[in-house]
């Protein structure tokens, strides 16, 4: 029996983007025991993968804020004890940074990862038994996909999937059909002008569902609520809640943030709009129902987006 660790720990986006690699890995060794460390507010993400056996979560952005605390140092010990729990026959760091390749360090079993050329920190090539080349200009998904693959020694096919569930009702109190608009992203270039979210909505014969997750965010959802009939600003909601929020909508429509990737991965109808970051490299990818609008530097126009929602 194959026993096979992912290291992904953050951020959501990219968390996503490994799915499609750990449901390869499942596919193509039937019987292999999968585990996952990620940072515990994606925790929940991993657990939504149908292969995977154990998710360890780590909290390596919360320690750093009292790396002093004995509290701290006595959920550190913990880690390290689930960590080397068991001895893996592979230990895949997709990650590439030197906090991701250190958990591999601590982690029991031949540690694979991205050469210098490859990582997006060269030095976290020095903790690896085994390097391995991956093509910066493949798309995340891809180099995360390569990588498994060269590292567990089978062939790629073109099928991308993401293998993520969520069941349970809608959180949303709404018996009608809504859509969900993701108005938040973690840089301003990548934001698209409220004018366009509320010709958006306005255009849409149906309630616009508008989550958030700090105060600004739901100040901006309040301003378009107010000029968008039907529209929603709901309570906030916990990761998994918005995951069922989104497979009971009728559509997705989101900026490049990880939320819009995990509907798209979730099989929801998705539409990327991207204004500051290249879709052919982060873009949603390999999900049946997802289409990307805009480019670097150019927010598409309203008329753009409703026509991908068509």
């Amino acid at each position: 029996m194959t026993r096979i660790l992912f290291v992904k720990t953050s951020s959501l986006g990219d968390v996503v983007q490994n799915c499609p690699a750990v449901s390869d890995a499942a596919r193509m060794l039937p019987g292999a025991q999968i585990d996952w460390v990620v940072e515990e507010p994606f925790a929940g993400i991993a657990g939504m993968h149908a292969s995977v056996r154990r998710v360890i979560p780590v909290a390596l952005r919360r320690w750093r804020r009292a790396l002093w605390s004995p509290a701290v140092w006595g959920e550190l010990r913990a880690f390290r004890r689930a960590l080397t729990a068991e001895r893996y026959d592979a230990v895949i760091d997709s990650q590439a940074l030197l906090k991701s390749a250190a958990i591999c360090f601590w982690a029991a079993g031949t540690r694979h990862g991205m050469d210098a050329a490859s990582a997006r920190e060269p030095l976290a090539a020095r903790f690896y038994d085994v390097l391995h080349t991956v093509s910066w200009r493949l798309h995340a998904v891809e180099r995360n996909r390569r990588l498994t693959a060269e590292a567990l020694g089978f062939a790629l096919d073109e099928d991308v999937r993401y293998g993520l569930r969520a069941e349970g009702a809608s959180p949303l109190e709404q018996d009608s059909s809504y859509a969900v608009f993701l108005t938040m992203t973690s840089r301003k270039d990548k934001l698209w002008p409220e004018s366009r979210w509320i010709e958006t909505g306005r255009a849409l014969d149906m309630p616009v569902v508008l989550p958030w997750g700090n105060n600004a965010e739901r100040s901006r959802a309040e301003r378009i609520r107010a000029a968008v009939p039907q529209a929603i600003v709901p309570r906030r909601m916990a990761l998994e809640e918005l995951a069922r929020l989104f497979v009971h909508a009728r559509g997705v429509i989101g900026l490049d943030t990880g939320l819009t990737h995990l509907a798209a991965a979730l099989g929801v109808a998705t539409v990327g709009i991207y204004c500051g970051s290249d879709p052919a490299l982060n873009g949603l990818y390999g999900a049946p129902q997802a289409k990307n609008v805009g480019a670097p530097g150019r927010a598409p126009e309203a008329s753009e987006v409703l026509k991908q929602c068509a």
